[in-house]
C-alpha cells in the first residue's frame, strides 16, 4: 500500500486539498442541519460535529483497509434523518431526554444515537446483509429522498427570513411581519451564487462561490449601516484537537433510568439511520466504482462506514457517508489512493484548529442558502421525469408506473406528515411486501403436454399415434426461482387442477430452481403421496443439478421417497420414461418383448408389396450390436441406413470439455437412422450407440445403388417414405419449438 502511495503522492495530495476545500462548507452545513431542531445555541456544535465527521470517518476507514479515492463526509439525507430523530425521538419523546440548559448532555444523547447507528451499520456489513439492503425498491428511496429535500427546504425558511427564533413552517405566515427582507436577499444571493457557480469558474467549488457571494453581500449591507435588518452569525466556535470525550458520556448514560425506558425507540431510530446510511453509501460506492474502475466490496464498506461513524460519535462528530461531489473532485485532481482521503482530513483538521474565528462570523443565512441549493439538488430526478411523462401520457404500461409513483408519494407523505423514521419503516414494509409479491409469483416457468412435445426417442407410427392421442395425460412443469412457502402452495394447486383434467404423469423440472425450503419439500412429498394413491406418477428431473437444492431434498427425504426410479438427470429422460409406460399401457403388448419388429410394418417400407419387401430384404444385411457399442461414429464417412427391428440406439454429440456429450435422439424398434448420409454423402454428424442389445437391417451404399438400378419403383417408394419420415420429424420439432417458445 505504501508503495502505491509513494507512486502517486503528488496527485493524492492535490486531490485531497481540492476535495477538502469542497468538503468543508458542505460538512458545516450538514452538521448545522443535524442539530437544527435543538435551536440556534447548538449551531456551533453542529458545525463542529460535521467537520469532525469529515476528519474521523476517513481516517478510520483507511486504518480498516480502505485504499480508494473516496471522500467520507456528512451526507444530506443522513444528516436530515438524524435531525428528524433528534426532533421526534429526543425532543418530542414521551419522556423528554433533552435538557435545553445542558448542552453537553444533549449533544451526548444525539451522538449516542449516531454511535448506535454506526454499530447497526457495521453489523449489517459483518452479517453480509449489504446485498439485501440494495433490494430496496427505487420508488421507496425516491420517496424518502424527495421528502428529505422538501423538509430541508422547509427547515431553512425561518433562517432565510431572518427570524430570531425557530418558527415551524406552518406558522411562518403568522410571523411574516417579523421577516427581514435584507436577510432573505443574502440567502438568495448565496443560493444563486452556488447554483450558477459553474458559469463563473470551473476550478472554484460552487459552495465556496456561494459562501463568498452571500458573505460579501451580508457584510456590504452591514457596512452601509443596515445591520439591524440582518440575521445573526454563527457565533463563537469551540476549538481544540478532537478527543474521545463523549465516550465516557455514553457510559454514564447507561445509568440513566429514563434512557432505558426510551432505549427501544432510540434503537429503532438508530436502525433506521443505519439502513438509510448503508443504502446511501452502497449506491454512492457503486457509482464511484463505475467512474474510477476500482472494485469495492459492499459489505466491507459498510463495516468501515459503521465503525467510522462510531468513532466519529465518540469524538463529537455526526454520521458520515461517501461524498460524491468531493470524491469526483478528488479523482479529477489526481487522487487515486487513500492517501488523498488522509490529506483531505488533515486539511480539514487544520481548518478546525485555525479557522474557528472565521467560521464564527459566517452568517447563518448563508449556510441556509447553501442548504437550499443542496435540497433542490437532492430531489429525485427520476420521479420528476416520470411525473412529466405520466402527465403527457407517454406510457403504455401506465398502471405499473402509476403504482411506482404512488409508492413515491406514500413514502414522501409519511415522511413529511409523520417523521422520517416512520417513512423508513413504511419503506422497509413496502420492500418486504414487494419482495414477497415478486417471489410469490408462480414458480412455473413453462408447462406443456406430452401430446405436443415428445421426448427425443423416435418411435414407430403406431406408438406415435398413441402419444398424439393420449400424450396429453403427461404434464411437464418447468419450475424456476425459489420453491418456498410463497410459491409451493400455488404449485400444489396447479398440479391438483391438472389431475382433475386427467393427468397421469407429472414431470417437475428443477433445472432453474435455486432454493427450496421445508414447505416446498413437504409439498413435493404430499404430491407424491397423492399421485401414488391414484396410481399416477410424480417424476423429478435435475434434482441434483444444484448442490444446495439436492442436499436439502436429501435431508428432507424427498429423494429417498421418490427413489432413483423417478429421479432423472434431465427432463427428456423423464418424459421418455412416462411415454414408455403410457405406450405399454395403451398397446398392452401389441409387440411382444424380444420379438423382431416385422419388417413389412416399418414406415419407410410402407406401400411395398410382399414381393417388393422380399426383394429389398435380399439387399439388406442383418447386424447385431451389444449394449454400449458404437454403431456409427461422429466424423466417419459411412453411407449406410439402419432399420431397427429390436432394441434402441441413441444419437450423441460431443460437447466442449472432458467427456461431455449430449443426447440428440433415441431410435426404437420400427424406426430408421443414418439416412441423411446416404442421401447427402456427407460425413456422419453424430455418434450412435446401442442402448441395449440392438438388431438392425443395414442398407449399404452399394445395396442402395443396386436397388435404384435394378428395382427403380421400389427405390422411389423407399425414398418417398424416407422423405415423409424426415418431414414428420421436422413438423414434430416445429410443434415442440412453438409450444416451448409460446
Amino acid at each position: 500500500m505504501t508503495g502505491g502511495w509513494r507512486a502517486n503522492w503528488k496527485g493524492d495530495v492535490a486531490g485531497g486539498v481540492t476535495s477538502a476545500v469542497l468538503t468543508i462548507p458542505v460538512s458545516m452545513g450538514y452538521g448545522l442541519l443535524a442539530v437544527y431542531p435543538l435551536g440556534h445555541q447548538y449551531a456551533s456544535f453542529g458545525i463542529l460535529a460535521g467537520l469532525y465527521c469529515a476528519i474521523l470517518v476517513p481516517v478510520t476507514a483507511v486504518l480498516l483497509g480502505a485504499n480508494t479515492p473516496m471522500v467520507y463526509a456528512p451526507r444530506s439525507v443522513v444528516s436530515f434523518l438524524l435531525s428528524s430523530i433528534v426532533l421526534h425521538s429526543l425532543i418530542r419523546s414521551r419522556e423528554s431526554l433533552v435538557d435545553a440548559a445542558d448542552v453537553r448532555h444533549t449533544m451526548t444523547l444525539v451522538l449516542f444515537v449516531v454511535f448506535l447507528g454506526g454499530l447497526f451499520q457495521a453489523l449489517l456489513g459483518a452479517l453480509r446483509l449489504g446485498s439485501l439492503i440494495q433490494y430496496v425498491p427505487s420508488p421507496v428511496m425516491a420517496g424518502f429522498q424527495n421528502a428529505a429535500a422538501v423538509l430541508i427546504l422547509l427547515s431553512q425558511l425561518d433562517s432565510l427570513l431572518g427570524f430570531r427564533e425557530h418558527v415551524p413552517p406552518l406558522r411562518i405566515v403568522e410571523h411574516l411581519g417579523a421577516a427581514q427582507p435584507l436577510t432573505l436577499l443574502v440567502g438568495v444571493v448565496t443560493a444563486l451564487g452556488m447554483w450558477y457557480a459553474g458559469a463563473l469558474s470551473k476550478r472554484i467549488p460552487p459552495a465556496i462561490i456561494g459562501l463568498a457571494a452571500g458573505g460579501g453581500v451580508y457584510y456590504l449591507i452591514q457596512t452601509l449601516g443596515l445591520g439591524d435588518g440582518l440575521g445573526p452569525v454563527i457565533g463563537s466556535m469551540p476549538s481544540g484537537v478532537p478527543n474521545p470525550s463523549y465516550l465516557l458520556g455514553f457510559v454514564s448514560l447507561t445509568s440513566t433510568p429514563t434512557l432505558w425506558r426510551q432505549l427501544p425507540s432510540l434503537a429503532t431510530a438508530a436502525l433506521s439511520l443505519a439502513i438509510i446510511a448503508s443504502l446511501d453509501g452502497l449506491l454512492c460506492a457503486k457509482t464511484l466504482e463505475g467512474a474510477t474502475g476500482q472494485r469495492m466490496r459492499g459489505n466491507g464498506e459498510l463495516v468501515r462506514l459503521g465503525i467510522g461513524n462510531m468513532v466519529s460519535a465518540c469524538f463529537g462528530g455526526i454520521s458520515g457517508g461517501i461524498n460524491m461531489a468531493s470524491s469526483f473532485a478528488n479523482y479529477r485532481a489526481g487522487g487515486r489512493t487513500a492517501l488523498s482521503g488522509l490529506a483531505a482530513a488533515l486539511v480539514i483538521l487544520v481548518a478546525v484548529l485555525v479557522l474557528p474565528p472565521v467560521i464564527a462570523v459566517i452568517p447563518r443565512v448563508v449556510i441556509a442558502g447553501l442548504l437550499l441549493v443542496a435540497a433542490i439538488q437532492l430531489f429525485d430526478v427520476w420521479s420528476i421525469h416520470m411525473v412529466r411523462r405520466m402527465l403527457r401520457r407517454e406510457f403504455v404500461q401506465w398502471k405499473s408506473m402509476a403504482l411506482d409513483l404512488f409508492v413515491v408519494a406514500l413514502v414522501a407523505t409519511v415522511a413529511i406528515a409523520v417523521n422520517l423514521v416512520a417513512a423508513v419503516a413504511i419503506g422497509v414494509a413496502i420492500t418486504i411486501v414487494s419482495f414477497l409479491f415478486r417471489m410469490s409469483k408462480s414458480a412455473v416457468r413453462r408447462a406443456y403436454r406430452g401430446d405436443v412435445v415428445h421426448s427425443r426417442k423416435t418411435r414407430d407410427p403406431m406408438q406415435m399415434t398413441v402419444l398424439q392421442k393420449h400424450g396429453g395425460s403427461i404434464l411437464v412443469l418447468e419450475l424456476e426461482g425459489p420453491i418456498f412457502f410463497g410459491t409451493a402452495e400455488q404449485l400444489a394447486g396447479r398440479v391438483e387442477s391438472a389431475l382433475r383434467e386427467g393427468i397421469r404423469y407429472v414431470v417437475l423440472d428443477l433445472k432453474r430452481v435455486n432454493e427450496i425450503d421445508s414447505t416446498g419439500a413437504r409439498i413435493l412429498l404430499q404430491l407424491h403421496d397423492r399421485l401414488r394413491k391414484e396410481d399416477k406418477w410424480l417424476l423429478v428431473s435435475h434434482a441434483t443439478r444444484s448442490r444446495r437444492v439436492a442436499d436439502f431434498l436429501r435431508d428432507m427425504r424427498v429423494l429417498s421417497v421418490l427413489t432413483t426410479q423417478r429421479i432423472f438427470d434431465d427432463t427428456d429422460r423423464a418424459l421418455e420414461w412416462a411415454e414408455d409406460r403410457l405406450i405399454a399401457s395403451e398397446l398392452d403388448g401389441a409387440v411382444a418383448r424380444g420379438d423382431d419388429y416385422p419388417l413389412e410394418q416399418i414406415e419407410v417400407l410402407a406401400g411395398l408389396a410382399p414381393h417388393e419387401v422380399d426383394a429389398l430384404r435380399g439387399l439388406l444385411v442383418k447386424k447385431t450390436y451389444g449394449q454400449g457399442e458404437a454403431v456409427i461414429r461422429e466424423g466417419e464417412d459411412g453411407r449406410e441406413m439402419f432399420i431397427i427391428v429390436r432394441g434402441a440406439a441413441s444419437v450423441k454429440i460431443r460437447l466442449p470439455g472432458d467427456g461431455r456429450e449430449n443426447r440428440l435422439a433415441t431410435f426404437s424398434a420400427g424406426t430408421v437412422f443414418g439416412e441423411m448420409a446416404l442421401l447427402d454423402r456427407q460425413p456422419r454428424s453424430a455418434t450412435v450407440e446401442a442402448d441395449e442389445d440392438l438388431v438392425c437391417y443395414v442398407l449399404t451404399e452399394d445395396a442402395f445403388g443396386a436397388l435404384t438400378r435394378d428395382h427403380g419403383p421400389i427405390a422411389i417408394k423407399v425414398l418417398t417414405n424416407v422423405g415423409r419420415e424426415l418431414s414428420r420429424r421436422l413438423r414434430g420439432a416445429s410443434r415442440a419449438i412453438y409450444e416451448l417458445e409460446s
